[in-house]
């Protein structure tokens, strides 16, 4: 009598998040990888606005470099028709756009992206180091965000409190921003 053959179960495999574990401090900048988060591309026609905004509990902003948010959601302005949504707290915005019958164009880009603090007094000093855009308050206030670039890649950057931003990079030029950002903090404390 022959053997029956054996299911073995695959063998699981966890995929670590990208600059998982790493933070660095220098004199008046703190730098820290943030949890992941549920992201969206959303491309959309003004029409569409208002079922779009009731849909995913925001009100999508309509000027340029502003963000609007609510609890865990954010919505950033990245173009005339194009906004980047994220949820810290494990939301789904693409399931609900998915639920809008008005024209639109929702990505989930949650596996791309990783998205680095910066934070402390020297904060903006530090982003300069690679960032072209006048950061002080009255150019770029609590709220403002903008699609921008960091040394040699781009970026998403938000502005989360007075010394506080979030910069949204694709996870493969994530080691080379944070190189980058632990450098210019460096730079900055000297």
């Amino acid at each position: 009598m022959a053997k029956a053959a054996t299911k073995s179960a695959a063998p699981t495999v966890a995929r670590a998040p990208a600059l998982a574990g790493r933070d660095f401090s220098a004199k008046g900048v703190r730098l820290a990888v943030l949890a992941p988060a549920e992201r969206m591309a959303l491309r959309a026609p003004e029409a569409s606005l208002a079922a779009l905004s009731k849909a995913l509990g925001v009100t999508l902003p309509k000027a340029p470099k502003t963000s609007a948010g609510k609890g865990a959601r954010t919505a950033m302005w990245l173009g005339p028709d194009e906004w980047m949504v994220i949820d810290e707290a494990g939301g789904d915005p693409l399931a609900d756009c998915a639920k809008v019958k008005q024209l639109h164009s929702a990505v989930g880009i949650s596996h791309r992206n990783v998205a680095i603090s910066v934070t402390g007094p020297a904060a903006a000093v530090c982003l300069n180091a690679g960032c072209p855009q006048d950061l002080s308050l009255a150019a770029f206030p609590v709220g403002a965000c903008s699609r921008t670039i960091l040394g040699k890649s781009e970026v998403v950057l938000l502005r989360t409190a007075e010394d506080a931003f979030r910069v949204e990079c694709w996870r493969s030029f994530s080691d080379y921003a944070f190189a980058f950002l632990c450098q210019a903090a460096t730079d900055a404390a000297a």
